[in-house]
């Protein structure tokens, strides 16, 4: 059997003060493992998603487009309540590419507050062409498997399905030697089997080599202010935190394949086209007799006595300058 796994939990440099993974050193490294698909899933932004998509083409990988969005406890637009949960979208087709830029500029633009966050009707508006997986540990889901709230787990775990369809949702499964994590997936598993969905195993990269730990560290010491040798101070728990090869994965996974199996048929359902080369401009509509340069030259001048108290020919000059 060929080894394959795609990696669909991943944060670049555009995960600011928080990934540490230049796209083309991630991208070549995926390569050198042998990997033939690769995501981006950045903190609240697709900044990165050009870059990634065009060194993974140049690269002969399958880039997948996503975003590890913020999702408000109550509405993204209420600002008294900072408690948000982290969810993983990735675009399906180039229909879920648009929605999934919707959804990150609606979070940038109305739901910022401390994040970039949306919330559960947003996505219920945008969610075509989307596949969602449950998250990390700071996901909905498993937050209430970790407050004992199992109920609150199969709540939650309906209204994804009822959001995305049963075949767009996938409960995702990680290990980096976290007690929560463990507690985590073995839960996680029962309820996989309970809604009849997919589980998936995903490595929560923030780094493209393990020796890269420590220039990560460091970046996570100015986003919170601290100090390396502050003891209290946010710090991840070990420096598992990179893009692992298949055997890596399978050595943490072996147990349960179909969540190995699963990265792969979610890539291979990922297909988003980027087009470059051309403009991509609305078309304005004009009134007959015009042209939209003649037109524009019309509003203009029908607006510079409302502008200008004396239109002298340093106006006039003025004006044909800026046209």
């Amino acid at each position: 059997m060929t080894k394959r796994f795609t990696h669909l939990h991943v944060h670049t440099e555009y995960s600011l003060l928080d990934g540490a993974s230049k796209i083309p050193e991630l991208v070549a490294y995926a390569k050198e493992l042998g990997m033939d698909s690769l995501a981006i899933t950045d903190h609240g932004a697709m900044y990165g998603a050009v870059e990634f998509y065009q060194e993974c083409t140049k690269a002969g990988i399958k880039p997948i487009i996503g975003c590890e969005v913020y999702l408000a406890k109550g509405s993204h637009l209420g600002k008294n309540n900072r408690g948000m949960y982290h969810l993983i979208l990735l675009a399906e087709n180039d229909t879920g590419y648009h929605n999934l830029m919707k959804i990150v500029s609606i979070g940038q633009l109305e739901g910022f507050y401390y994040k970039p966050r949306v919330d559960k009707d947003v996505l219920r508006t945008y969610h075509e062409g989307v596949i969602c997986l449950s998250a990390c540990v700071a996901g909905e889901v498993p937050q209430m498997i970790l407050q004992d709230n199992l109920e609150g787990a199969r709540r939650c775990i309906q209204e994804y399905i009822d959001i995305f369809g049963k075949e767009n949702y996938f409960l995702e499964i990680q290990d980096h030697d976290l007690d929560e994590e463990h507690k985590v997936s073995a839960e996680l598993k029962q309820l996989a089997q309970e809604f009849g969905l997919g589980l998936v195993a995903t490595n929560d990269l923030h780094y493209v080599q393990q020796n890269d730990a420590a220039a990560q560290d460091i970046l996570l010491c100015i986003q919170t202010t601290s100090t390396v040798d502050e003891p209290d101070r946010m710090r991840f728990n070990n420096d598992s935190y990179y893009l692992k090869s298949y055997d890596e994965m399978e050595a943490l996974f072996g147990d349960c394949s179909e969540a190995l199996s699963n990265t792969n048929k979610i890539a291979d359902r990922c297909n988003v086209k980027m087009e470059f080369g051309h403009l991509l401009l609305p078309e304005f509509p004009v009134p007959e007799g015009f042209d939209a340069v003649s037109y524009l030259r019309h509003l203009c001048e029908e607006a510079l006595p409302k502008r200008y108290e004396v239109v002298d020919e340093k106006v006039r000059k003025r004006l044909d300058f800026e046209l």
